[in-house]
């Protein structure tokens, strides 16, 4: 199994944020129930069950301090410019246009609404 199975972004504004990701991604998110009634309102992203998890990396990274937002989600992409070319329109900013990270494909840096730094990856 990878090592990380769940991930969590933190919002301010649930239906921004929620537009956000639903624009960018071109998913319909869903709400997930409170079953332990912690007063937690989350909504979800399309998911396969039988493929659960992702993996992840240690980085560090000039201008990216520790704590705060040291954290960085990738989501995997067909190719990140097309995620990329709608992230303005949603709300959020191009922090770094897609790039080559060597034999490990490309990325985009890509800030949502609510100040959070995301990933974007694709083999092309």
């Amino acid at each position: 199994m990878n090592p990380v199975g769940w991930f969590e972004i933190y919002v301010d504004d649930m239906e921004r944020a929620k537009a956000f990701y639903e624009a960018v991604f071109e998913v319909t998110l869903e709400q997930i129930d409170d079953p332990a009634n912690v007063g937690i309102v989350m909504w979800g992203f399309p998911s396969s069950m039988d493929r659960y998890g992702a993996t992840g990396a240690l980085a560090k990274m000039e201008g990216v301090r520790a704590g705060g937002n040291s954290t960085m989600v990738y989501f995997a992409c067909e190719d990140c410019a097309t995620e990329e070319s709608r992230v303005v329109d949603a709300g959020g900013s191009v922090e770094h246009s897609k790039f080559s990270i060597g034999k490990y494909g490309c990325i985009s840096i890509v800030s949502d609404t609510e100040g959070n730094m995301i990933g974007l990856h694709s083999m092309s």
